[in-house]
């Protein structure tokens, strides 16, 4: 890492630090003006260190292979569109796939803090769809917590010798159902009647009926996607290293 690369994360950590232990103000994807102030600051100051470690990470993959950029595009599409779906769930916020995992498998989990802040923008600007006040929120659950779980479960798996099929479907699954226990601990710990756990219990709970078979559908077409590029970009699939077991 170079020296201004080191700056700019060192900037970033000192900003989380700072603006993450701010007091709450008292003045899925959550919707706008749902949560606090204090844990709109919150939950965006604790993203800065990921996204600052997602650019440099995009620049050094594009830097390898220009052709990257297409998969790349690619991933990002796959997350708009899927978490684009959304069902009406808990009382200000809602139940969609999330569609983060592929990028994760792929590019590593840092990368989907980029791509999800893309993705989540766009989607609070053009279609309503969470909000801007609650962005940092919204990329923390989706972008953040979900892919590194997806990335941890996949490499998991490959070690376990489970099968790359599997271990694609297994980490597509609970990298969803991770964004909405983060979610759902993000609203119980804003919105709670004296209790965080049995206010998570219950926004969790309501999340499940819906979240769940979204979890088994987005698994098994992330494994659909990554057949088609194994079968019609291999050379790139091979640049990432997808072609090795573990």
């Amino acid at each position: 890492m170079s020296k201004n690369q080191k700056r700019w994360m060192t900037a970033s950590l000192v900003a989380a630090l700072a603006f993450g232990a701010a007091p709450a103000a008292s003045a899925m994807h959550i919707m706008e003006g749902y949560l606090p102030l204090g844990y709109c600051i919150f939950w965006g100051a604790i993203c800065l260190p990921f996204f600052v470690a997602g650019v440099f990470s995009i620049r050094k993959t594009i830097a390898r292979n220009r052709r990257l950029l297409l998969i790349l595009a690619m991933a990002g599409a796959y997350t708009f569109v899927l978490s684009a779906l959304k069902i009406p769930s808990v009382t200000g916020s809602s139940s969609h796939p999330t569609g983060t995992g592929l990028g994760a498998i792929l590019f590593g989990p840092s990368v989907m803090s980029v791509l999800g802040v893309i993705v989540l923008l766009f989607q609070a600007i053009l279609l309503a769809h969470g909000g801007l006040t609650t962005l940092g929120a919204n990329t923390f659950s989706m972008a953040i917590a979900g892919p590194f779980v997806s990335y941890g479960i996949y490499k998991l798996c490959l070690k376990l010798k489970t099968g790359k099929k599997f271990a694609v479907f297994l980490s597509a699954c609970l990298g969803d159902l991770s964004t909405y226990c983060v979610t759902s601990f993000q609203l119980a710990l804003a919105h709670n009647a004296g209790s965080v756990g049995e206010a998570f219990a219950k926004f969790a709970a309501i999340f499940a009926v819906t979240q769940v078979p979204l979890a088994i559908v987005e698994g098994i077409l992330t494994v659909v996607v990554v057949i088609g590029l194994e079968s019609y970009a291999k050379p790139e699939m091979a640049e990432l290293h997808f072609d090795k077991e573990a």
